[in-house]
């Protein structure tokens, strides 16, 4: 969210702070319908966003890692339209948002910065809302974390899947035992190892040009 602004605008984005946590696994940060007041960055830990429909079922919305913002999606409104549920141990940095609304006033590129995180955000969903494969799912689904994680510092070969296979599958659309499917077959092939929650990308390339389709999306 700072990215772009002066060592001025970054002090009085600073001042806003307010450290929050640790959240223990499977803890609501939000849920659907509480007063929105604030947006938080992830400082540590992996959290879900997720709404639930009229017949009690779930739709993983998406999962977000350090560095990444959650409560976004309620700009819109007065309430928070989903869930956002710590999956492991969770600590955030939260902004008040009528306090950030006033400051994005003065910087124009906070503002604009917002409005990018935003639009990413429908970007994801428009894809998963496109008609393709397990396969090209999947693979967008690794390459898409790699690039996430790498840009923040992270290894992007290697790294721990902290949300269940069961939330993976209801994030892609697909049933757990297609995903687990797909997965062992890039296993076969050699593109990937997969120990336990562990995944390592050895044919990226591979990866890429299969998730192609989905990523342009």
């Amino acid at each position: 969210m700072a990215e772009g602004l002066d060592k001025n605008a970054l002090r009085d984005l600073h001042m806003l702070v307010e450290h929050v946590g640790p959240f223990p696994p499977r803890t609501h940060i939000f849920r659907t319908g509480d007063a929105f007041d604030a947006i938080a960055a992830v400082r540590s830990g992996t959290v879900k966003t997720s709404r639930v429909d009229r017949e009690g079922r779930e739709q993983v919305l998406g999962f977000h890692i350090p560095g990444e913002i959650i409560g976004l999606s309620a700009i819109d409104g007065d309430h928070y339209p989903c869930n956002a549920i710590a999956l492991d141990a969770v600590q955030l940095c939260r902004f008040s948002f009528p306090k950030i609304a006033v400051l994005a006033t003065r910087l124009p590129g906070l503002q604009q910065q917002l409005f990018r995180l935003l639009s990413r955000d429908i970007g994801h969903a428009q894809r998963l809302s496109a008609d393709h494969s397990a396969d090209h799912r999947v693979a967008g689904f690794l390459i898409e974390l790699s690039g996430r994680l790498a840009a923040r510092g992270f290894s992007a070969t290697r790294f721990q899947l902290t949300m269940p296979r069961t939330d993976i599958a209801n994030y892609l659309r697909l049933a757990p035992e297609t995903v687990s499917r797909v997965l062992r077959r890039f296993q076969d092939e050699g593109w990937i190892a997969v120990r336990k929650r562990e995944i390592e990308l050895k044919e990226v390339r591979s990866l890429e040009t299969l998730a192609e389709a989905m990523l342009r999306t």
